[in-house]
């Protein structure tokens, strides 16, 4: 309901319009009635109207007075009409240049009344449709630099906005929240943005709502992820200092809140503490390594970065037997990989009960397989390695966590190194471009891509990358908006319509897209091409 105040000086006119009208059904409330515009004044300082209709003549102030000094002081956004004489039309004139919306004159008309309030009620629908979109856009905006800041490729008007629009403060870290599914979930769903989103978003407006205050710190827009169930967070040291907590209870009082709200249990894994945003891409590069290992340690809610890198006295690194596995994973031996993680299973049996011993080798082994495709080939995206290590290393380990695990896993990167050494032809990335063409609406996917054509879709992925110079994912996002570009010049159709025959469900994430890559919402786009 819009809240109206009535303001004259006579009580009969007053009484008359409040019983003019059926105020209610049209959409407003008479939330004050005053006697003259001081009073009217007091009231606008404490609280909110959508409109005000008074009197242009008055006693100690005038309708016209009240109206220049609430502009004049920024007081209140109400929209202002004024009743008037004939004789009045003068100072009428000079309150429409003064921001009145429009003038009634007496005696009012019933008729005269309700187009006035339809005027209103116009205005203010049209400013909340421009407020939303406003609203969409700096969403956009953010999003984009805080992708920007991730990636440690910002400018200083980027640093500025995030300090203006974050609530920075002491050290901070980049921090991932992901729900721990089973792997059939993971099998059986499709990574394209509205597939992804019907878990990722629900846990995205969960964490949201869990710390409603830090709500925009939370991001979905985390690069070079092409099937990622996680939601991203910037952690500051100040959200649990001001609580008189420690980081680990804030964080674990955090996972709890969530995880009633998403109804699935979830973890994190915390990068490294940075001293500013300028530093986040060193907490986020530190936060995708401690992922890709995570799943070889004890399984638990919250992982520190700090933790793999604590020394521990007296426990043996099995340098040269895990040196000779990653040998045979770069010849692509299978049966010496198989052979290697036996021996490294006995060396490492019965040394240490707590995993220690274990977690210490496998995190040297992992970081070793991370620096070895760029040695292999120096075209390789680091970034998209430890991608496909925090995917496969997490897969199974997080609910078994066994060496024949470790063992398929091993097996399987061989069998992913040995793929980047060959060219893929380029028929098929023809063949891919044209599946785009024809489906590019459905439920497309580079799993689905790469048990098609018989490629493994983290390899796939590599080389889409390199021909085209963005994701898969991103490629595909672009495609479908410039396809629903073209929707909204040459058709009629509704917004929602046109992202549903583009491929999104979530309408909201459609016009969070469509702003971030043509710069505009799809409404003002349509205004400004037709």
């Amino acid at each position: 309901m819009l809240k109206v105040m009535l303001v004259d000086d006579e009580p009969y006119i007053l009484q008359g319009l409040q019983v003019l009208i059926d105020w209610e059904s049209g959409g407003f409330e008479i939330a004050q009635t005053c006697s003259n515009g001081k009073e009217a004044l007091k009231y606008l300082k404490e609280n909110h109207v959508d409109l005000v209709i008074s009197d242009i003549r008055m006693p100690e102030m005038t309708g016209l007075e009240l109206l220049e000094t609430v502009k004049k002081e920024k007081i209140s956004d109400a929209e202002f009409v004024l009743l008037t004489g004939y004789d009045d039309f003068a100072y009428t004139q000079k309150a429409i240049r003064n921001g009145c919306l429009d003038y009634i004159l007496k005696p009012v008309e019933e008729e005269e009344l309700i187009a006035v309030l339809r005027k209103v009620t116009n205005l203010n629908r049209e400013s909340i449709i421009l407020r939303k979109d406003r609203e969409k856009m700096e969403d956009a905006y953010l999003s984009r630099v805080i992708r920007h800041l991730i990636r440690g490729k910002y400018t200083e008007e980027e640093i500025e906005y995030a300090n203006k629009h974050l609530q920075l403060g002491e050290r901070l870290r980049f921090i991932y929240i992901g729900f721990v599914h089973k792997d059939a979930e993971v099998e059986s769903s499709d990574s394209d943005e509205y597939d992804i989103g019907a878990v990722q978003k629900q846990l995205f407006n969960s964490c949201k709502e869990a710390l409603k205050e830090y709500s925009n710190h939370f991001t979905l827009e985390v690069p070079y992820d092409e099937d990622n169930y996680d939601v991203g967070f910037i952690y500051c040291e100040n959200m649990s200092s001001i609580r008189d907590m420690s980081e680990t209870e804030f964080l674990n009082n955090l996972i709890r809140k969530i995880e009633v709200l998403f109804i699935k249990p979830v973890r994190m894994y915390c990068g490294e503490l940075v001293n500013d945003i300028s530093s986040l891409s060193d907490s986020y590069n530190s936060c995708r390594r401690l992922k890709s290992i995570a799943g070889f340690h004890n399984t638990k809610k919250l992982y520190f970065y700090e933790e793999t890198e604590t020394k521990h006295s007296g426990i043996v690194l099995c340098k040269n037997t895990i040196d000779e596995i990653i040998d045979s994973i770069t010849k692509n031996d299978q049966e010496a990989i198989e052979s290697g993680i036996e021996k490294l299973h006995d060396e490492l049996r019965g040394k240490d009960s707590t995993n220690v011993a274990f977690d210490l080798n496998i995190n040297y082994f992992l970081f070793q397989l991370i620096h070895l495709a760029s040695e292999l080939d120096d075209t390789v995206n680091q970034e998209e390695i430890v991608q496909y290590i925090s995917e496969k290393a997490s897969e199974d380990a997080l609910t078994r966590g066994s060496y024949q695990h470790l063992k398929k896993f091993a097996l399987e990167y061989s069998s992913y190194l040995s793929e980047l050494r060959k060219s893929i032809s380029h028929g098929i990335l023809a063949s891919i471009e044209a599946e785009i063409r024809d489906n590019y609406a459905g439920d497309i996917s580079l799993k689905y891509l790469g048990d098609k054509y018989h490629i493994n879709s983290s390899y796939l992925g590599q080389v889409f990358r390199k021909k085209y110079g963005m994701s898969f994912k991103n490629y595909l996002t672009n495609y479908r908006i410039k396809e629903a570009a073209k929707q909204i010049i040459n058709t009629d159709k509704k917004i929602n319509r046109i992202a549903e025959d583009v491929g999104y469900k979530d309408s909201d994430y459609f016009i969070r897209k469509f702003i971030e890559i043509m710069g505009c919402t799809p409404s003002k786009y349509r205004k400004s091409n037709t």
